[in-house]
């Protein structure tokens, strides 16, 4: 057993060889103790409704089955070749242009971008799937559409959905106003303003969410079948067609506003749209939340201190596509949500309960137990966001009465504040909230973004002095927001990532996908540990393995709440993964994002690494300078985004072994188990972001300087495929997002 394994089990707080999936709930240094925790309680694959066998004996075998894990690029633990075989083992390595499965697995395409879901289509960059059954070998299937890659979807958009875009007369007027435009403040009758219009809208239509209805044939394999429930929420929904999104909560008081500081856009509590819709979770009671991410690519974030939005003009259409919200008028401060959905009603077409925050929601997860308090976790995906939790006021009754959605309209929300010890609580958002920024000086990147008064909006606080001399003038966040008490709790709520900076949360590491595994314990992913623009990591709690600064290869932290109560405002932390290369102490991934358990309760994890840094060449490990290169210049070692099962239980728990990776330059997003665990939907987005169409099978020979397990470097030659022709995988085809249904070929458990 290695020393990596070895504290990994310390860290679940199991001893080697027994079942560590059992401890999970225990804290680092205050022991749990408290309710009974029902199964079916919780989110999780296997409490959805409707969780019967499959009627396919062949697919309702039970027994467990190992797979053998993937040989990726690099050289990690699970694939048992010794650190001496390595160097030869590993000196040619060609990357393929498809889901590449251990053997004896496969994929059915269910839908691909451009496919006809209700009198819309199935939209572009699928994020986070759920599929809620309707019998054993049926169920709805509700995914996600986060954004454009506008490079590939402009190139292809002709052929996939069959009519042109007025693109290259936009770009063309773009480079004469420095490749950006006000088009909001075009006249109605200027024709370039009707073809930003044009590009704006097919974008956002790209985007949001649909609902489709799946079923598996007797042969094992998956399909689409029509159905009533089959829609689409898109991006512009209500604007032409009626079909507005709700709204609950106190950011209500502030939609409804007459007179406001900064922008209205005179609809009140109803909204046009949802888009960035990224990761998002499912309920016990059957319905589906989808989390609005990057929101600020297309509307302004910036708020004024009643939570007003600022005007249009603030977020300008750009060469690539970006502001696409500009020309259509459409207020900011409506964007940044979490959406909730029923996927069974047709009618449904969206609620964004505002209790639960605006800021780039990653994902939610649930616990929703009966006689407890309702809990949602979800992390603000940027450098320096923060974890956050909404507690209903009310109790859960019964976990799959879908009643339950009322208690979304009354709660607090609360952002994480970690300690260096291990422990940690929760602050709330609310008005009466003492200001107590973090010092710029403990975070990596040395900067905190502060709201700005009076003149709304927010700065980048670089100087201690200036932090301090922030909390002097401003005692509680309600000295930060205008309005009655409800306006004012809602400005907070739309302003949460700024407010919470404000309160004094930690800043992190790119939180992104946080679940809620049987016991009650949260695990979240955050992604990345280098500062950016938006900010940084705390110092002192996101270190690398070997005591790094700014690790970018990232975490899976485990938190438990004191004595596992979902409304409890102190709970305990641990870090029990590192990203990075297995030599250094990481699992031979990076970038961990998506998380999901499987029946076992074993973690599933998807990565993220930036699509620039897929299989970009490392010939060597020293800059020119002669300094080891680390960080974001060593991404292209671990070739393509990929899925990995990290074991937690029985002998082999702390092992990580690769299940897939996806095709070129794409992300592989939203796993999602059946309940039998036969069945893993999986989503593969943008592949072709940065080379579009494969043209003529064209590859390109790079050199990697990679490690052995045990320290030693070698050279590697990768045969890298140049863009992308999957799905369809012939020669010249056109990428297109899409979602599969993997399985096993002879049927039973995937692990």
């Amino acid at each position: 057993m290695s020393l990596k394994r070895r504290q990994f089990l310390l860290f679940l707080g199991a001893a080697a060889g027994t079942t560590a999936v059992g401890t999970l709930a225990q804290p680092l240094v205050r022991a749990a103790k408290g309710s009974n925790i029902n199964s079916a309680n919780v989110l999780n694959a296997t409490t959805l409704p409707a969780s019967v066998p499959a009627k396919n004996a062949t697919l309702a075998a039970t027994d467990a089955m190992a797979f053998e894990p993937l040989k990726g690029p690099m050289p990690y633990e699970a694939v048992k070749i010794s650190a001496e075989q390595q160097p030869t083992d590993y000196a040619q390595y060609t990357i393929q242009d498809d889901i590449v499965l251990p053997e004896g697995f496969t994929y059915d395409v269910i839908a691909a971008w451009g496919d006809p879901v209700g009198d819309s289509r199935f939209g572009y960059n699928n994020d986070y799937l759920s599929f809620v059954p309707t019998g054993p070998d049926e169920g709805y299937l509700t995914v996600n559409f986060e954004y454009v890659s506008t490079k590939t979807w402009e190139q292809t958009f002709p052929t996939v959905i069959g009519k042109p875009l007025p693109s290259a007369a936009v770009l063309k007027a773009l480079e004469a106003t420095e490749n950006k435009v006000d088009a909001f403040l075009l006249a109605d009758d200027d024709p370039l303003k009707a073809q930003i219009e044009e590009i704006s809208k097919e974008a956002l239509i790209d985007q949001g969410l649909g609902v489709i209805f799946v079923q598996r044939g007797a042969d094992g394999q998956w399909a689409r079948a029509e159905n009533v429930s089959d829609r689409r929420i898109t991006g512009i929904s209500g604007l032409e067609d009626g079909r507005y999104l709700k709204s609950t909560g106190p950011a209500t008081a502030v939609f409804t506003k007459t007179i406001v500081n900064g922008y209205s856009d005179g609809l009140g509590d109803k909204i046009v749209g949802t888009f960035g819709n990224c990761a998002g979770g499912t309920t016990p009671w059957g319905t589906v939340l989808s989390a609005e991410e990057n929101f600020q690519d297309q509307v302004p974030e910036a708020v004024h201190r009643d939570g007003s939005a600022f005007s249009p003009s603030a977020k300008e259409f750009d060469q690539g596509f970006d502001g696409q919200g500009n020309v259509l008028g459409l207020a900011g401060n409506k964007y940044g949500w979490i959406v909730e959905v029923d996927p069974s009603n047709p009618q449904d077409y969206g609620t964004k309960h505002t209790w639960l925050g605006r800021y780039r929601h990653e994902a939610v997860g649930v616990r929703a137990e009966a006689g407890q308090q309702l809990a949602f976790y979800s992390g603000c995906d940027r450098r320096g966001g923060h974890l956050y939790k909404f507690v209903s006021t009310g109790t859960v009754n019964d976990p799959t009465d879908k009643t339950n959605s009322a208690l979304l309209v009354d709660g607090m929300l609360y952002a994480a504040k970690f300690e260096a010890d291990g422990t940690g609580q929760w602050l709330p958002l609310n008005p009466d909230t003492p200001v107590n920024p973090v010092l710029p000086s403990t975070v990596a990147g040395g900067m905190v973004p502060l709201p700005q008064r009076p003149e709304g909006g927010f700065a980048k606080v670089t100087d201690d002095a200036v932090a301090s001399s922030f909390k002097a003038k401003f005692a509680t966040l309600g000295d930060l927001y205008d309005g009655s008490a409800v306006e004012k709790q809602g400005a907070i709520l739309i302003d949460a990532h700024y407010a919470a900076n404000a309160a004094g949360a930690t800043m992190t590491a790119r939180p992104e996908d946080t679940d809620v595994a049987k016991d009650g314990t949260l695990f979240i992913a955050f992604t990345s540990g280098t500062p950016g623009g938006d900010g940084g990591p705390d110092s002192s709690i996101f270190v690398g393995p070997n005591g790094e600064d700014e690790y970018e290869a990232g975490w899976i932290m485990k938190l438990s709440e004191t004595d596992n109560d979902p409304a409890a405002l102190t709970f305990d932390w641990a870090m029990v993964a590192n990203g990075g290369e297995p030599s250094d102490g990481g699992l031979g991934f990076a970038n961990p994002d998506n998380l999901e358990f499987d029946a076992q309760g074993n973690l599933w994890v998807v990565t993220d690494m930036s699509t620039s840094s897929h299989n970009k060449a490392v010939p060597k490990r020293l800059d020119d300078a002669g300094q080891a290169l680390g960080g974001k210049d060593l991404l292209g070692l671990y070739g393509n985004n990929s899925l990995w099962q990290i074991v937690l239980n029985g002998d082999n728990a702390g092992e990580a072994k690769m299940f897939a990776y996806g095709p070129m330059e794409c992300e592989l997003t939203g796993p999602f188990f059946t309940a039998d665990g036969s069945t893993l939907f999986i989503a593969a987005q943008h592949p072709g972001e940065t080379n579009g169409i494969r043209q003529a099978m064209a590859t390109d020979i790079r050199e990697f300087s990679l490690q052995t397990t045990a320290g030693q470097t070698f050279i590697q030659t990768r045969q890298v495929p140049l863009g992308s022709n999957w799905p369809e995988k012939s020669e010249t085809s056109v990428p297109k997002p899409s979602v599969v249904a993997i399985r096993r070929i002879a049927g039973g458990s995937i692990s």
